[in-house]
């Protein structure tokens, strides 16, 4: 075969290698430079640029002082702004943040996922059986009937006010894209009864339905909420992966790079 055949053969060899080679790496390095950000699945996943969710702030405090406290930027921003918001409406109100993930994602002691940057674990708010409010004590249990068991033999109830205040600051947030409220199905089905009493938009509880769900594979998360951000068209394109594209969520046309574009950043 001559050299003016091999040439242009020995190219697409070469883009053809690049494309596999980008398909296969998982995280952000020389290999592949424009991943970044959330990146891969929350099971399975990394974050770059993360952000540090203070110890307290305008609404909330931290359940625990460690370092499991980092998170992607829209999700630190969607906690601070939906406490604040709570706060602002109910004076007085904390609401208590549990675990993110770590600095640069992966694994967590405490959790499956929560890898990725885009997890955080929010208590539910309690009033007593009176319908004071009170703060959280930590993973306290709801059962059925509303009412949880606090230590010393005392009871709580779920704060279905605040708590559906705070589901719904989360979806209604233009910034935020929730893909999941994990929780349980008795707290979801006493937060939707207690959204429709309150007259709220159709269309809205029809989104809290969509994204409330009790995991199959874990807790029933009946002492928390377990909220999960969506990946956005650019942040797919920088390497985040993971779950459904949900009805309302806006799609974007994200230019793919062309062969020599991607054979060039993989030379580098």
């Amino acid at each position: 075969m001559n050299a003016g055949v091999l040439g242009p053969l020995r190219n697409a060899a070469l883009v053809c290698a690049a494309a596999s080679l980008a398909a296969c790496v998982g995280a952000p390095s020389p290999l592949a430079p424009g991943l970044g950000g959330s990146v891969g699945v929350p099971h399975h996943g990394v974050v770059t640029n993360a952000e540090s969710l203070p110890n307290k702030g305008p609404g909330f405090e931290r359940f625990r002082t460690d370092g499991v406290r980092w998170g992607h930027p829209r999700l630190v921003a969607a906690v601070r702004h939906a406490a604040a918001e709570v706060a602002a409406k109910r004076p007085g109100s904390t609401l208590v943040v549990a675990d993110l993930g770590e600095h640069f994602g992966g694994k967590s002691a405490r959790h499956a996922s929560h890898r990725s940057g885009r997890d955080v674990d929010l208590l539910l708010y309690l009033v007593t059986p009176s319908g004071r409010p009170i703060k959280s004590p930590g993973f306290v249990k709801v059962g059925t009937d509303g009412l949880a068991a606090l230590p010393r033999k005392k009871f709580a109830r779920v704060d279905l006010d605040r708590s559906w205040l705070l589901a719904r600051t989360l979806l209604t947030s233009p910034d935020t894209d929730i893909q999941w409220i994990f929780v349980s199905r008795p707290v979801e089905a006493m937060l939707i009864e207690h959204a429709r009493a309150l007259g709220e938009d159709p269309e809205l509880v029809w989104r809290a339905e969509v994204v409330f769900q009790q995991p199959s594979d874990s807790t029933p998360h009946d002492d928390h909420f377990h909220v999960r951000i969506a990946c956005t068209p650019e942040e797919r394109a920088a390497g985040c992966e993971g779950g459904p594209i949900r009805p309302w969520q806006a799609l974007a046309e994200v230019e793919p790079p062309t062969d020599r574009e991607l054979l060039e950043a993989i030379l580098e």
